[in-house]
């Protein structure tokens, strides 16, 4: 498989929005040779994702703006702009933006295939912005997650 180098410029990439949220894909792994997928993900204040666990990835979430709590495996992780957050293959973990400002980071999976979870649990974007607020279907997002080996564990954290 031949790669090619690219730049995609800040709103450029497949956008959709996934769980209330906005994910841009900037390269997946028909671009790195299935070694990883890296998304700018902008996550709404106060979101948090349910419990879960990846059965292949790696997945790290390099923070851009906004702070979050990330939890993994029965540890607290706050994490702000610049900070990097390592979540390792086959632990539970989830995370909580803090409540003031939208949570923007990169996250980055090895090997590549987060983008194919993202492209089915949720829609193209019709704008790049956040979604409006709506209802999520917890069976399709099942059923999505355990065909991308995402294991859901629990409900999402509060405060």
């Amino acid at each position: 498989m031949s790669v090619r180098p690219y730049v995609l410029g800040a709103d450029e990439g497949e956008a959709y929005w996934f769980l209330g949220n906005l994910v841009t894909v900037k390269a997946t792994g028909a671009q790195t040779r299935g070694r990883l997928t890296v998304v700018e993900f902008v996550n709404p204040p106060g979101f948090a994702p349910p419990l879960h666990r990846h059965q292949t990835e790696d997945e790290l979430f390099y923070v851009l703006s906004g702070t979050a709590e990330f939890r993994c495996a029965g540890e607290v992780l706050p994490a702000g702009p610049g900070d990097l957050v390592l979540l390792p293959v086959g632990l539970p973990h989830t995370f909580l933006v803090g409540p003031d400002e939208p949570l923007r980071t990169l996250q980055i999976t090895t090997p590549s295939g987060f983008e194919g979870f993202a492209a089915e649990a949720g829609e193209p974007a019709a704008a790049r912005r956040l979604p409006d607020p709506g209802p999520v279907d917890p069976a399709a997002l099942g059923h999505a997650a355990a065909r991308h080996g995402v294991e859901l564990l629990g409900p999402p954290p509060t405060r």
